[in-house]
């Protein structure tokens, strides 16, 4: 038994073919809370009729930077007062696809959320392909900002400087693979207490596994990264779910125990 579920702090449940059955196979397999991604304002929405709904889901809404739609700020801000919203995200930079928006649009949507964030008091999750210096200095120049680096690929020298920022680094399957022993050092690295796990459902399927990324498999990456660091799952099911209750303090109103 897992006296504190794991917490997964990034998926897209809209995008599951069957999320009642996938969050209730993660429940079983030992994830207790998920945070549920907006990427625009439909997908916001979604998320939070999800979460609103109970049962351990979360929400965020935001903008995502490959999002070519203007957002709709004043929804956005509707929806992130509500008490299920967690965080503001999935928002950040991403400059990998040229062809997928303006920079200079995203970085100012991205100025946008982070204003929103702080306004309201909540943490960001941010996406970033091929901008990390622009990100940084984005983070940066919002000082109080609170949040965490999704979905984490980079190496240790952009990990330390986030993490001096304040912000929480966390790992999904990509962790898993034995082509990754780079990202496993750094997840050895990294302080205990900024350490989250997300398994970004339905992307990023681990290692021996195939099709659409599931809540479940996010063990897959908490055994892995319990090994890298000497933890038995248990002790790092405990560990992540603190940290998580740190940046999204409204997950500490719900700790049931969960069978694994």
């Amino acid at each position: 038994m897992i006296e504190s579920g794991f917490v997964d702090t990034h998926l897209h449940l809209e995008s599951l073919p069957e999320p009642g059955q996938a969050l209730r196979e993660a429940r079983l397999a030992g994830v207790s809370d998920f945070i549920a991604m907006g990427v625009d304002g439909e997908t916001s929405r979604q998320a939070l009729a999800t979460a609103s709904a109970g049962e351990g889901v979360w929400a965020a809404v935001g903008h995502h930077p490959l999002n070519q739609q203007a957002p709709d700020l004043g929804l956005l801000r509707e929806l992130a007062a509500n008490p299920r919203t967690v965080a503001i995200g999935e928002v950040g930079l991403d400059h990998v696809d040229e062809h997928r928006g303006p920079h200079d649009e995203q970085a100012k949507w991205f100025r946008a959320s982070c204003r929103l964030a702080l306004e309201l008091g909540l943490p960001v999750s941010v996406h970033t392909r091929g901008c990390e210096q622009q990100v940084y200095e984005l983070l940066r120049d919002h000082a109080g900002i609170t949040g965490v680096m999704h979905y984490w690929t980079l190496d240790r020298r952009w990990a330390e400087l986030f993490l001096e920022l304040g912000l929480y680094i966390s790992f999904a399957g990509i962790l898993t693979r034995a082509s990754r022993a780079d990202l496993q050092q750094v997840a050895a690295s990294v302080p205990g207490d900024r350490i989250l796990l997300e398994t970004d459902a339905p992307w990023g399927t681990p290692r021996g596994r195939s099709g659409s990324m599931q809540p479940a498999w996010l063990l897959d990456t908490a055994v892995v990264l319990a090994g890298l660091r000497g933890l038995e799952v248990a002790e790092l099911a405990r560990l992540e779910r603190a940290n998580a209750e740190a940046l999204f303090p409204k997950l500490k109103a719900a700790k049931p125990a969960v069978a694994h």
